[in-house]
This record gives structure tokens, sequence and C-alpha cells, in this order.
């Protein structure tokens, strides 16, 4: 039996397995728009939500070199997407699910 998913606007892979949760975006009525960011799952220690880690370069334009910098997002995990430490995902931005929350993740990269 296959889970019924709803189609979020972009082009992702819908996870396999089905859950209740509301903010799901794709068994829940949660939108997704705005940014999409490409990271790794830093923590899974909270309840339904992970900090999602990106890394980037940023030129200095002074010294003609560039450094290295990180992000740090706290994001909303749904159940179906069983997530760990180390998963590459892609997540996008939602309305506020709380007060550091504000994105969601999308899809889980194999």
């Amino acid at each position: 039996m296959t889970a019924k998913v709803r189609n979020i606007g972009i082009d992702v892979v819908p996870p396999t397995s089905e859950c209740n949760d509301p903010n799901c975006p794709f068994h829940g009525s949660l939108s997704v728009r705005g940014q999409v960011i490409d990271g790794v799952v830093a923590t899974v220690k909270m309840n339904k939500t992970v900090i999602v880690e990106r890394n980037y370069l940023r030129f200095e334009k002074k010294y003609e070199r560039y450094e290295k910098r990180f992000a740090r997002y706290a994001s909303h995990a749904s159940p179906c997407l069983e997530l760990k430490v180390g998963d590459h995902v892609k997540i996008m931005e939602c309305r506020p699910i709380s007060k550091t929350v504000s994105y969601v993740v999308v899809e889980k990269k194999e």
C-alpha cells in the first residue's frame, strides 16, 4: 500500500512511510515557500526538530581569499522522514512553527 502524499510544489522525492503530523508538508497542512537550503543533520536531540548545518565559503575582499563559514538552522522534522545525524537533507522555509523553527525538512537525500 502506498502512502497518499501531497504535492508541495517543488521537485523532491516524497517519503515512503506515512505520518499523522499536522506540520508535515506531505501528510499535513504546512505550506512551504521561500528559500531552499541543502545541509547535513547535526543533532536530533529535540522532539520533531533537527539542527541542520550548512557549510559555505565567503570571499574576503581585503585579503583576496575565501573563508569557511557555517550556518545552523533549527528545522521541523516529520516522523515519516526518519532522520539521523549525518543525513544529507534539503530544508525549505515555512511559517514560524515555534520561536526558533521557521524551516521544515522536505527531502532526505540518499
